[in-house]
């Protein structure tokens, strides 16, 4: 099939929503997608793109995964709500509109928790809608129910449906993009009485005193979601800095700011035990003798892979520690030392690696390019290298390539750091006790001093940093970015004026 046949079929929006299926078709299936997210659907749509017979089986009642029904849109959406009332609090030192600012204080909420959950709740219903007609149009079979792969071979998958039923597809190529859930620690008393990222979602009504257990980029982002709305915020950490797999520059600024615009970050701490009261939860930990009191506390200790669910093992995945699937660059699954699928493939999150939504659809897309695409896309896989990533804090913050440390290790003396800290003309008309900080860091190895990571936090790194990794993966120097005339005034011009 052309690109170009492909092209227009992108652009079909008559099509009604279609149902999954309850039975497979005639035939053995080119290719076999568990798992119905990004990555899945990647894979899945591009194979169908190209002629291949291809289904994808779904155990949730939705296509989309976790990105698109408790993940990257819908947090994102409440970001906009919460960084919203922080312009609305802003608004009083550009004197607008002060009996609505003035009376919006840290906690004291004035967010509509429950209607907006409504609005957000049908914008994901639409979303899954739009995928479900985005399958159809490309010819791609929806299954729901559980997919396991259930030979040693890779060449059958069973579909287990909600009723108890089961069928099997036969098929030549497997995919597994199950993904992975929160964690919850069960070995501690009480874990169960709190709720994940998961949950947060489901919540009908805002909680007005919450704890965060987390450090990572999902506990730094719901904490400062519930404190700019108004809720009472404590994140609960075991060192003394948050997002401590960022580079120094993101820890220290996020870690300080959080801390200045009213989240309680309790650091050191371990929880010990949590307990139900008739107004709330007491939190227990192993930093202070007096308990947490709370409404909410939410489980932000990282995400489990589905590995086990998807029948991996039945066809020989070899695992990690954590049970990610190993994978060599083609995606396929390691089956021992230096053997691996012709046929099974993994990609997502539930291989462990750069677990983020676009990296997943890019792999995805990749994998079908190779297996099932014209001859120059053979070799089509997904470098891992200098991806971007992107902190929805307050402020935002976003990075591309190596932290300082890992340049260090990797290039010793060799590397240079240039570093940039100011305040966005934004806040010139605030009180100085007001004013957020920006913080800019690049990273550069060698005498042609080629930049190996650039690292922001402040007002807008999250929309600038797109155009910048793309000069960073195709070999930008210091040269090229001191070379590129500054836009002014903004904050981004900064990354090509560092001394």
């Amino acid at each position: 099939m052309s690109f170009t046949r492909v092209a227009r079929r992108f652009h079909s929006s008559s099509i009604p929503q279609m149902p999954p299926i309850n039975k497979p078709s005639p035939g053995i299936y080119d290719i076999v997608v568990i798992g119905g997210g990004s990555g899945g659907l990647g894979a899945a749509r591009r194979s169908a793109q190209y002629g291949a017979k291809a289904a994808i089986i779904e155990a949730q009642p939705k296509l989309g995964g976790t990105c698109v029904n408790v993940g990257c849109v819908p947090k994102k959406i409440m970001w906009h709500a919460a960084d919203l009332a922080h312009h609305v609090n802003h608004s009083r030192y550009y004197e607008l509109a002060q009996d609505v600012s003035e009376s919006y204080t840290p906690h004291k909420p004035r967010f509509a928790w429950s209607d907006f959950k409504q609005k957000r709740d049908a914008y994901i219903h639409r979303l899954n809608g739009i995928y479900d007609r985005n399958v159809e149009k490309d010819g791609v079979e929806y299954h729901h129910g559980w997919g396991a792969i259930n030979n040693h071979q890779g060449t059958s998958v069973s579909v287990k449906k909600d009723d108890g039923s089961s069928y099997e597809i036969p098929t030549k190529n497997v995919v597994i993009a199950v993904g992975g859930h929160p964690r919850i620690p069960y070995e501690i008393p009480g874990a169960h009485l709190g709720i994940t990222s998961d949950g947060f979602f489901e919540l009908e009504h805002q909680p007005r005193r919450v704890a965060v257990v987390g450090a990572g980029y999902i506990a730094v982002e719901l904490a400062g979601v519930l404190n700019s709305l108004g809720s009472e915020t404590s994140l609960l950490i075991r060192q003394d800095k948050v997002l401590r797999n960022f580079d120094s520059i993101i820890q220290d600024t996020v870690t300080s700011e959080s801390q200045r615009q009213g989240i309680n970050l309790v650091k050191h701490t371990n929880v010990k035990s949590i307990e139900k009261t008739s107004s709330g939860l007491l939190v227990h930990t192993d930093s202070s003798t007096n308990p947490l009191e709370v409404d909410c506390l939410l489980w932000a200790v990282g995400r489990e892979p589905e590995t086990d669910k998807a029948g991996a093992k039945v066809a020989g995945a070899q695992t990690d520690s954590k049970n990610n699937i190993l994978v060599n660059k083609y995606q396929s699954v390691q089956l021992d030392e230096n053997t691996y699928s012709k046929n099974v493939f993994a990609l997502g999150d539930v291989q462990g690696k750069a677990e983020l939504t676009p990296v997943a659809l890019a792999a995805g897309r990749r994998l079908g390019n190779r297996l099932y695409g014209p001859a120059e896309l053979k070799d089509d896989h997904l470098n891992y290298e200098n991806i971007p990533s992107v902190i929805f804090s307050h402020p935002p913050a976003g990075s591309v390539g190596l932290s300082e440390d890992d340049a260090r290790k990797q290039f010793g003396d060799s590397v240079k750091v240039y570093t940039s800290k100011f305040t966005s003309m934004y806040y010139s008309m605030f009180p100085q006790e007001e004013k957020e900080p920006s913080a800019f860091k690049l990273i550069v190895v060698g005498k042609e001093e080629k930049v190996v990571g650039l690292h922001l936090v402040g007002q807008g790194s999250d929309e600038m940093l797109q155009g910048f990794a793309v000069a960073i993966k195709m070999g930008a120097t210091k040269k090229d970015f001191d070379n590129t005339v500054a836009i002014h005034p903004t904050a981004a011009e900064e990354v090509v004026t560092m001394t």
